[in-house]
C-alpha cells in the first residue's frame, strides 16, 4: 500500500524545490492537496508521478510542476479572486483555493465539471465556483480578476479573459499551436500591458469561440 502522505512530500522535494519552485504558498499547497483523490483509482498509485495524467474526456490533469509553476506565476495573495479556464479533474482548483480568497472554475464538459465539484467538496474545499461553459468567455459576472489560469493551449492570448483582469492582474496561458505551446504571462499595468514568455509545455486544447474551432477538429479528423 503507497504511503501517500510521503510520496506527496517526495514530490514536492524532487519534482517541485529541485526544479527551482520556491514560493511557500505554492510548495505548501501542493504538499497539502491530496492529489491521488483527483485521478481514477486505478491510476491513484501513479497520482505522484512527474507526468500528466488521463481524467476522461480526452483531457488530462497536469503534470506536479506544471501545476506549480502556473500557480507560483500568477503571484497570488490571500485577498485575491482567480479565474481557472478548464477545470478537468478540479486539482489545480484546489491547489488555487489554498492559497486565494476565491476561485472560478470554468470546464465545458458538465461530466468533469460535477466530479471535481464532488471531490473538492468531499475534501473540504468551499471557497470554489464551478461553472460549465464556453471557458473562452470568462466569467464576465464576477469580473474583474486578480488571476486568471488557462489550463489548455490557445493559438493566441484571448481579448475576453485580458478585458476580464483587474488593473495589476496576471493571465498565465500556454500559447502555440495544437501540439506545443510555451508558457507566457500577460500582465495588466497602467503604464502598458506586459507578455513574458517561460517553459515549453504541451496541454490539451483551448476549444471555443476565442480559442480553437470545435469544427476545426471534426475536419481535421476527416
Amino acid at each position: 500500500m503507497i504511503n501517500f502522505a510521503q510520496a506527496r512530500n517526495d514530490m514536492v522535494q524532487k519534482q517541485l524545490v529541485a526544479r527551482g519552485i520556491r514560493d511557500p504558498k505554492v510548495l505548501s499547497a501542493l504538499g497539502e492537496v491530496p492529489r491521488h483523490l483527483f485521478v481514477d483509482e486505478s491510476l491513484r498509485d501513479e497520482a505522484y508521478d512527474d507526468n500528466p495524467l488521463p481524467i476522461g474526456e480526452g483531457q488530462t490533469i497536469s503534470q506536479p510542476y506544471m501545476v506549480a509553476i502556473m500557480t507560483e506565476l500568477l503571484g497570488l495573495r490571500d485577498s485575491d479572486r482567480v479565474l481557472e479556464i478548464g477545470t478537468g479533474s478540479g486539482y489545480q482548483a484546489a491547489v488555487l483555493s489554498c492559497i486565494c480568497q476565491w476561485v472560478y472554475t470554468i470546464e465545458r464538459f458538465p461530466f468533469l465539471s460535477e466530479r471535481a465539484r464532488r471531490i473538492t467538496s468531499v475534501c473540504n474545499y468551499r471557497n470554489i465556483s464551478f461553472r460549465v461553459a464556453d471557458g473562452t468567455q470568462g466569467w464576465p459576472e464576477e469580473a474583474p480578476f486578480d488571476g486568471i489560469i488557462v489550463t489548455a493551449g490557445a493559438p493566441r492570448i484571448p481579448k475576453t479573459l485580458v478585458a476580464q483582469l483587474a488593473p495589476g492582474g496576471r493571465l498565465i496561458i500556454p500559447v502555440g499551436n495544437r501540439f506545443s505551446q510555451t508558457l507566457k504571462r500577460f500582465t495588466r499595468r497602467d503604464d502598458g500591458d506586459t507578455i513574458e514568455s517561460f517553459t515549453g509545455c504541451r496541454f490539451v486544447d483551448l476549444v471555443g469561440e476565442h480559442g480553437w474551432s470545435p469544427s476545426f477538429f471534426s475536419e481535421w479528423q476527416h
